[in-house]
């Protein structure tokens, strides 16, 4: 890649420094009329790569990303609720945590009303009518439930059906043991097994006096719930863990940053960097253009997607802004990747390093936690589809590996040096930590394409990345936070659904 057709060596270079140096050398403006309109492409690309994410994500019905969302929300919500049924028969400090860090069975209950409303008024799904009415019912508002099987209009014969089962089940009116072997029989042909069956039937058991299959059918669901909860049950431990440990390392950072200023400092030179900010917008500029243009090539090639070459779209997407970045900015400083983003830590600082990890992971949990609180407070929640990941519960194993690979180890490197290491440096070269942790995780968490709740929490942790990197100098703590974060997320979303 030819520095001529990229404009930027037309820039002076900066003259190669000592890695600890912060030069101070002024330098000129762009020269050239050429770079400037180099530069001002590649901001129209990635404004309208930016624009094209934040307009899909406003505009695009969320249930449209998804070709099958009744199939996904019915997993999703009975696994949910099979996690909080094996609560019951869980030791008291789990339910405490999941309570903690999750909510209650209530707030499980409303969610998922909610999310069943949007999927009915989407889809008109009968069996997806039929499955809000079963969450009215086992929520205690029996009267909705009913009231939700009359309003039924499409009067066809899995309609009438599915009134009687919840009428059935859930009315007030008395219930021969032979009207509900008749609706057992209908209930076992009609809807698929799992959770929402298995509450049916329960309840159907229960008013017709069917105590033997009653017996039977909460053997199962209780089987189930204990299933879904050994799944989950080491992953709350390992956070818990992590919580803990972390908790204690943020007390002691708290306790010696008043005697030691520097004592997260592991590298050097850290932020701001001892390149030009000038330059460093270039770079990126022209890096994330052709990041964009390479990453919109792999998709227009739908065949790709189902290999394992998809496993390297996010490196080959990034290597233009790695080059970039080494040729124009690091190479003139006199440094290498490793240590002019901190990636190589001498051994006598291996120790501190290691509690600063645990720490910031700590104060990721501690956020997500607070954010968690007020989002209820607030009557806010995560739409589902932002983390039901299709390729991490159906997808084939190498798919799934690819996925893993691309979430655990890729993102959070190439992330955090695109992000932190470039973007929140270069500004550093011309603002305060404040207005340029603020501008460059703001990009970061839009660029997520999530809702607000979403982007609040995205936002939290680039904040967080940015903020260790400008007091250790290194991206390490970052990159392994961001990697154990995401590694939680899909261990999760594995362990619940998959």
């Amino acid at each position: 890649m030819s520095e001529q057709a990229l404009s930027i060596g037309q820039l002076q270079r900066l003259p190669k420094i000592d890695g600890s140096t912060v030069s101070q050398t002024p330098l000129p403006p762009y020269g050239s009329p050429w770079s400037i309109f180099v530069s001002v492409v590649c901001v129209c690309v990635l404004v309208t790569a930016l624009g094209s994410i934040l307009w899909f994500s406003i505009t695009v019905p969320k249930l449209d990303r998804f070709e099958e969302p009744d199939r996904a929300l019915d997993l999703m919500v009975g696994r949910m609720m099979e996690a909080h049924d094996g609560l019951d028969r869980s030791p008291e400090w789990q339910q405490w945590l999941a309570e903690w860090t999750m909510g209650d069975k209530d707030e499980a209950y409303r969610q998922s009303v909610q999310w069943y409303r949007e999927l009915t008024a989407t889809t008109g799904d009968p069996l997806s009518k039929l499955r809000l009415a079963i969450l009215l019912g086992e929520s205690g508002r029996d009267d909705e439930a009913i009231a939700e099987a009359h309003r039924w209009q499409d009067r066809d014969e899995s309609a009438v059906l599915y009134e009687q089962l919840i009428v059935g089940a859930y009315g007030s009116q008395p219930l021969s043991k032979a009207r509900e072997a008749e609706l057992q029989a209908a209930l076992a042909e009609a809807v698929p097994s799992g959770w929402f069956y298995n509450q049916l039937s329960a309840r159907l058991a229960r008013r017709g006096g069917d105590h033997a299959l009653l017996a039977t059918v909460e053997q199962q669901s209780a089987g189930k719930a204990d299933q879904v909860q050994q799944g989950i049950r080491p992953l709350i431990v390992t956070e818990l863990i992590c919580l803990m440990i972390g908790s204690v390392m943020l007390l002691g950072i708290v306790r010696l940053r008043g005697q030691r200023v520097d004592v997260l400092r592991v590298h050097l030179p850290g932020v701001p960097p001892p390149w030009s900010g000038r330059i460093a917008v270039a770079v990126i500029l022209r890096g994330g253009a052709l990041g964009v243009v390479t990453t919109l090539a792999f998709l227009s090639v739908p065949s790709l997607d189902q290999s394992l070459v998809s496993a390297f779209v996010l490196p080959l997407a990034n290597v233009p802004l790695l080059v970039l970045a080494y040729v124009h900015l690091l190479k003139p400083a006199g440094l290498t990747f490793w240590n002019g983003f901190g990636l190589r830590i001498k051994s006598a600082n291996h120790g501190q390093l290691a509690c600063i990890i645990v720490a910031v992971i700590a104060a990721g949990l501690w956020g997500e936690w607070v954010l968690g609180r007020a989002a209820e407070i607030l009557n806010l929640s995560n739409h589902w589809t932002e983390w039901f990941d299709p390729n991490l519960v159906w997808a084939s194993l190498p798919k799934l590996t690819v996925s893993v690979l691309e979430y655990v180890i890729f993102a959070p490197i190439f992330e955090e040096i695109a992000f932190r290491g470039l973007l929140y440096a270069a500004l550093r070269r011309r603002f305060a930590f404040f207005p340029a942790a603020i501008v460059s995780t703001s990009i970061f968490a839009l660029a997520h394409g999530y809702s607000l709740i979403g982007f609040i929490s995205v936002f939290w942790s680039g904040f967080l990345w940015a903020w260790i990197y400008e007091r250790t100098g290194s991206l390490i703590p970052g990159m392994v936070a961001h990697a154990m974060n995401n590694l939680l997320v899909c261990l999760t979303v594995m362990a619940l659904l998959r």
